[in-house]
């Protein structure tokens, strides 16, 4: 791969990124390692820290990025290369976070609400959605990205809306004063840039969430960002929003990457609320397309704030956490038939991307097709005592 090629999927001022993330490599190490980017170069720094969040607690960690000594494991345009490849060949990306917990944020965005409430009276059912849309709108009759969640002019639509029997809890987290937080995936299960992302086989309406995720250490300070595809499956959560864990927690089905990017002076937290994230998704077997892109300006609660509702004295993440921070994407492009909206097809390319922060690109499949998840914790550990007995 050219280095043009590979730049579509790395920031555009690469040059000044603090860019780390996790590589699987080849033997004598065979395994996971904690990798940064230094001119183009893919450095393993895994004799510094042994694990993503050691990274991110590091008291220097951009000195450590910048100039820390380490193995050379190739240029970055054959480390995006081969993980583009089937099967991947060493070195290739995985998701650049360990043995963090995996959160994320519901309903952050006024579209996305709406999207909800709808599958939720839909009950799952594709061909009702287009209908509904046009019931509810006109019964809310009201910007709801104007309302500031937990306001006196939110408690007041609440009222108003549940006296029309227009409440839904998903309303109550949308403009209530308390954020959706759930547990989306289990440290070390989520796949990276390049490899495929799963769907329950039992789905029938499905779709991509591309989110911006922030890394948090264990003392609550988000550090840096990175890409996510909070895999959602529209059915099986409209049936009842208690099959949450059933709709967003299988094999495969949450991807981040490619790499997660420092905090710093050329990269901050407003950074992240000023981001244009974009989605495309290309049919394999159709021929189809869907190219959108939305602003992070829309959402409804501010990134730190959805940090604070999910670490604090009510409750730790001592090995610090994975953010996702919602979409107002709910693809509604009709793809099979006239008024079924969309739904993934196997063998699409989904790609999220913004400029501070590269793309992230996966292919989807069965959750049931793909390579279970066999390397968890303990597996980690074994690696890490195989590979200092060896240095």
């Amino acid at each position: 791969m050219s280095q043009q090629s590979a730049s579509r999927y790395l920031p555009e001022d690469l040059d000044r990124a603090l860019l780390v993330g996790r590589a699987w490599r080849a033997a004598p190490y065979e395994g996971p390692a904690i990798v940064a980017i230094r001119q183009g170069e893919i450095i393993d720094l895994s004799r510094h820290v042994e694990t993503m969040a050691d990274l991110l607690e590091h008291p220097d960690a951009a000195t450590l990025v910048a100039s820390a000594d380490g193995e050379s494991l190739g240029r970055v345009e054959t480390l995006i290369e081969n993980s583009l490849a089937e099967p991947a060949k060493a070195p290739y990306l995985l998701a650049p976070c360990d043995v963090q917990a995996i959160k994320a944020c519901g309903v952050t965005f006024a579209v996305s609400m709406l999207e909800r409430v709808i599958e939720e009276q839909a009950g799952g059912d594709a061909t009702r959605a287009s209908e509904l849309r046009q019931e509810l709108q006109g019964l809310i009759g009201t910007d709801l990205s104007l309302i500031k969640p937990g306001s006196d002019e939110a408690m007041t639509l609440k009222a108003e809306l549940q006296a029309r029997g227009g409440w839904s809890q998903y309303m109550e987290v949308g403009i209530g004063p308390d954020a959706e937080v759930f547990t989306k995936s289990q440290p070390l299960s989520a796949v990276g840039f390049g490899q495929r992302v799963g769907l329950h086989p039992a789905s029938r309406w499905n779709n991509p969430e591309p989110e911006i995720v922030l890394a948090v250490d264990g003392q609550g300070q988000a550090r840096g960002a990175t890409l996510g595809n909070d895999v959602n499956l529209r059915d099986i959560e409209g049936r009842s929003a208690l099959l949450l864990g059933k709709a967003k927690d299988n094999n495969a089905s949450c991807s981040v990457g490619p790499f997660i990017r420092l905090f710093d002076e050329h990269f901050t937290i407003d950074t992240v609320r000023q981001a244009h994230v974009t989605l495309r998704i290309d049919g394999e077997d159709d021929g189809f397309l869907l190219e959108d892109g939305s602003d992070m300006r829309q959402i409804s609660r501010d990134p730190l704030d959805l940090v604070a509702q999910t670490r604090g004295a009510h409750h730790q993440y001592p090995d610090g956490f994975m953010l996702f921070l919602g979409t107002m994407f709910s693809p509604i492009l009709d793809r099979d038939g006239e008024g079924q909206g969309f739904t993934h097809h196997i063998g699409d390319t989904v790609t999220i991307a913004t400029p501070a922060l590269g793309a992230l690109v996966n292919r989807v499949d069965r959750s049931d097709q793909l390579p279970p998840w066999t390397f968890g914790i303990r597996q980690l550990y074994r690696h890490l005592a195989q590979r200092k007995a060896a240095e």
